[in-house]
């Protein structure tokens, strides 16, 4: 994940295309346009218009193949199940509950992934009060933190249980829980065990039903 987002946040400083030399200002809303038309519009043609509009944004920023259909598939993965609930028997409404967050998804990483995230945020700093434009800014910066220092926990997890069981194999360990036999071995002892259940099997057959 992190990988990701860094590899975004690095097309969106080192991209050279046309859209990554356009302002923010008015890449920020032409981005609200699409969403906000994509919301509100009542047609499938017209949501379908838009739709072609921000794919064809995104291929035109050179943003990775891989990314755009990354974009592309996470909302039809999350959105199956309410278009599934809500479908009346026609292909206009699955139509229209799909399009809207494909649109969206698209606009929003063609504008990530060609705005440097101080450039995005400094549009915002300025319309909204400061400590809401900082919030936002401080958030998305500490989103990366988090999401390395995961990955960072859960690598040196992987590598603390590979080094355990590299240890555990030169002990002899043979790769099962237990590689013992001794479970299966029968001893004189297994006599007071056996005679043991033979007491509790005659118990139950004696008192079984009895008050």
């Amino acid at each position: 994940m992190i990988n990701t987002l860094a590899r975004v946040d690095q097309l969106a400083s080192a991209g050279r295309s046309p859209w990554h030399r356009a302002s923010a200002i008015a890449k920020l809303l032409l981005a609200a346009a699409i969403v906000t038309l994509a919301i509100a519009a009542p047609s499938v043609s017209l949501l379908a218009a838009l739709y072609l509009v921000a794919a064809t944004l995104a291929l035109g920023a050179r943003l990775p193949v891989r990314l755009i259909l990354a974009a592309a598939g996470y909302p039809i993965v999350f959105s199956t199940l309410f278009v599934i609930s809500t479908w009346d028997g026609t292909w206009r409404t699955p139509a229209r509950l799909l399009l809207r967050p494909l649109t969206a998804s698209l606009v929003a990483v063609w504008l990530v992934g060609t705005t440097p995230y101080p450039d995005l945020f400094a549009p915002l700093s300025r319309a909204l009060p400061r400590s809401v434009g900082d919030g936002l800014f401080l958030t998305y910066r500490a989103l990366f933190e988090l999401i390395a220092r995961a990955e960072r926990w859960w690598r040196a997890l992987r590598q603390r249980s590979q080094r355990q069981y590299a240890a555990m194999l030169l002990r002899g360990h043979s790769g099962r829980v237990c590689g013992c036999r001794h479970w299966a071995e029968w001893t004189r002892a297994d006599a007071r065990v056996a005679l043991a259940g033979a007491l509790v099997a005659a118990l139950a057959v004696l008192l079984w039903g009895r008050a």
